[in-house]
């Protein structure tokens, strides 16, 4: 394989014209990548960040038939499933472009290949930080009882406690909180994409947004429950909230991540309907810089 098989761009367009029905075709396994690249097309080249995001594809015979992205936070680069081989000549062009990586996340197959290439390649040593499940949506089963209470959108009331929310969401992940979580707890509040449980007596006890429709299919993220709140059945509901909103805006699949650390999550997932797609892995790379080998 030659390494001039890989096509790599700042161009979103560009990028879109060429792998846009690759990634329309399997619209669960790259939720990730019609989400973010959805977000740019309607929201412009730095919905992320000042930086200019990298996108890349590999096409073989005219055909496309992987893809990725880098530069979004938070940074790791973002793969379609690959063969090993691949892996290992993407990391060598990376490497030799002199491009930085924090680490790697894709089907666990995937990440694992690359982030193993990227060792090779630039010393750089790899470690395992998560592993999450993607759940495509099967018969959405709302649980019984359902809590006391309703969902409801957030409103303008609510901002200061999404702001709130979304960062305890990231340090609960392992993240940074960071102006980024605010952004994003900004954004899905002015497009009508969060979704609260509330008590009786309205107080919000539990949060679910979710992304835009995009190859029709919606992402369900981030779903939060403070700590001192779990275990109540609030996480079930918001989630069925959400899910249902999701199917009657029209979208033919829902999705979702949950992290396999978390068996109280995964559980509650699969009994209000989600079903098993596959397996993501997440990496980490302790060097930014490649020294290139």
């Amino acid at each position: 394989m030659r390494p001039d098989d890989w096509h790599i761009t700042e161009d979103l367009d560009e990028f879109l014209a060429r792998a846009g029905d690759f990634l329309r075709a399997r619209p669960a396994l790259h939720t990730m990548q019609l989400t973010v690249t959805e977000t740019l097309r309607t929201r412009g080249a730095d919905a992320y960040g000042a930086e200019a995001p990298v996108f890349g594809r590999l096409e073989r015979a005219g055909e496309v038939c992987a893809t990725f992205f880098f530069r979004i936070p938070p940074g790791r680069l973002n793969l379609t499933p690959l063969t090993p081989e691949h892996a290992d000549t993407l990391a060598a062009r990376l490497a030799g472009l002199g491009h930085s990586l924090p680490g790697v996340s894709a089907e666990h197959d995937t990440a694992t290949a690359f982030a193993e290439a990227w060792q090779r390649h630039t010393d750089a040593t790899p470690t395992l930080r998560e592993r999450h499940r993607l759940y495509r949506l099967g018969t959405l089963t709302p649980p019984e009882p359902l809590p006391e209470g309703r969902g409801r959108l957030a409103g303008e009331q609510d901002r200061r406690q999404l702001r709130c929310w979304f960062r305890e969401f990231a340090a609960a992940i392992g993240e940074i909180p960071s102006a980024d979580a605010d952004a994003l707890a900004d954004t899905r509040f002015a497009d009508r994409r969060v979704t609260l449980w509330e008590t009786p007596d309205g107080t919000p006890v539990s949060m679910a947004g979710v992304t835009e429709m995009s190859a029709g299919q919606i992402r369900v993220a981030p779903v939060y429950t403070p700590a001192h709140l779990r275990g109540r059945g609030y996480a079930s509901a918001v989630t069925v909230e959400v899910s249902r909103a999701a199917l009657a805006a029209g979208a033919t699949e829902v999705v979702l991540f949950a992290d396999l650390a978390n068996p109280t999550s995964n559980s509650l997932y699969q009994r209000i309907g989600y079903l098993p797609v596959t397996d993501f892995a997440v990496y980490d790379f302790s060097c930014d810089a490649p020294e290139v080998r």
